[in-house]
């Protein structure tokens, strides 16, 4: 797919409506209105409301964190020559025997955030991981300054413009798609009903630019610029070049009882350098240690921080994802569909994904919800495919209790299949499967 078929890509987005949250232009004494909240209160907010500062007095920071801790019991299995494998007996000692998962707590992950505000509408967001699964060590996830107002320019056209207008420039999770806004980052988990984010995960960090227009009646446009990498660096790079990604949709809260939201995500990476943006998450991913198996001399050959996702990449990446939510008082939905392929003259493969949860939110406040996710990956690795040789399927069921709105403790039980490609992934993924509970306590602030 070359790039007038990205242009049709981004152009079908468009048409498709734009993303966004719902618009509020109002007053607020908290310098930090334009900011996603830490705790439950930012729950199913996508970019945030456009709030209107009615009172500053002088610069003011604020600190918050996010801390995570997991207790895992799950099983796995395979077949291989004939002869399954399952949760690690000895049965078959040769290549591709699943490690032996036991019953345990994983190491706790922390995040530490900064938030500055240096004058009404202009704010700035630090974010770091103090622990993760792939970073044990402090790793800075990014920053980057919002405007949300020009107050130091004085100019009344400006002023006006930004009534409507959000500004976003630095090292940041870029705004493509929105599941992005329900997943887990390391420590920060509590905006996301169950454990794992998705198979394919649409997260990335990258240096760039956005321009984000919002109107009352619920539409808005985001357009945005980055430089395509993941790991910053100024040696040359062959086949670096940057990326364009925008989104369009609508978000509008119908009445008291029903919301709606409908968006379009599109980006292109315009180098021949790897995209990270279905592999970008320097965090690790929340099933430890899921098909992972060791050679006949007991050395470990598979696994890594991301266990249990589909990390496919391109280098000349175009991806696209359509995703819906609505709320009707507790119930909620939010679906995804998803598409990456190489958009090179030489390109190979493609590769899809829908993902659906329903959770429904009861008791005081919601404090408490129900709630099922169904998640499929498939796909072809080669041109000469003519049916996907990829397919892995994920069904979870959860539950969840805010003890408060800081804290929440919530469980599920999983069940993950790979049906198809094994020659692609890795023979250890042949026949395979893992299921098994998962408890999560998090802390936000």
């Amino acid at each position: 797919m070359r790039f007038n078929n990205t242009v049709k890509a981004l152009g079908a987005s468009a048409l498709m409506l734009l993303g966004g949250n719902a618009f509020a232009q109002e007053a607020s004494e908290d310098v930090f209105a334009n900011l996603r909240a830490n705790d439950k209160t930012g729950i199913n907010v996508f970019e945030p409301a456009k709030v209107e500062i009615e009172e500053f007095k002088a610069p003011k920071v604020r600190v918050g964190g996010n801390f995570n801790m997991m207790f895992q019991g799950m099983t796995q299995s395979n077949y291989y020559n004939g002869v399954e494998v399952s949760n690690g007996n000895e049965v078959q000692p040769s290549a591709y025997r699943l490690a032996k998962l036991g019953q345990d707590f994983n190491l706790p992950m922390a995040n530490l955030n900064i938030d500055v505000a240096f004058a009404p509408g202009v704010t700035m967001k630090l974010e770091t991981y103090l622990s993760s699964r792939h970073h044990i060590e402090a790793n800075v996830k990014g920053g980057y300054l919002q405007l949300d107002a020009l107050p130091f320019l004085n100019s009344n056209f400006l002023d006006g413009l930004m009534q409507n207008l959000t500004l976003k420039a630095g090292l940041m999770e870029i705004n493509y798609g929105d599941s992005h806004f329900r997943r887990s980052d390391a420590g920060n988990a509590i905006y996301n009903p169950f454990v794992a984010n998705y198979m394919m995960d649409a997260f990335s960090t990258e240096l760039g630019l956005e321009a984000l227009y919002r109107h009352e009646n619920g539409l808005l446009a985001m357009v945005g610029m980055s430089n395509g990498k993941l790991n910053q660096t100024t040696l040359e790079m062959e086949g670096a070049a940057p990326s364009l990604y925008g989104k369009l949709g609508y978000d509008k809260q119908i009445n008291d009882d029903f919301r709606f939201r409908l968006t379009g995500s599109a980006y292109h990476s315009f180098g021949d350098a790897r995209a990270y943006l279905y592999s970008g998450d320097r965090a690790g991913s929340r099933y430890y240690n899921v098909m992972t198996y060791y050679d006949a001399e007991g050395n470990r050959v598979s696994g890594g921080d991301w266990s249990g996702r589909i990390n496919r990449t391109f280098n000349r990446l175009t991806a696209v994802q359509i995703a819906t939510f609505a709320k009707y008082k507790g119930l909620e939905f939010f679906g995804t569909y998803d598409n990456q392929s190489d958009s090179h003259e030489d390109g190979v493969g493609t590769m899809n994904q829908i993902g659906a949860d329903l959770i429904y939110r009861f008791g005081k406040n919601e404090d408490f919800y129900v709630g099922a996710r169904y998640n499929t990956v498939f796909g072809t690795y080669t041109d000469e495919a003519d049916i996907d040789d990829i397919n892995v399927n994920r069904i979870a069921v959860g539950a969840g209790w805010f003890m408060t709105k800081n804290i929440l403790v919530k469980a599920e039980i999983v069940n993950q299949e790979y049906t198809k490609g094994y020659e692609q992934l890795g023979m250890q993924f042949r026949d395979a499967s893992f299921n098994g509970v998962n408890v999560e306590a998090v802390i936000a602030f």
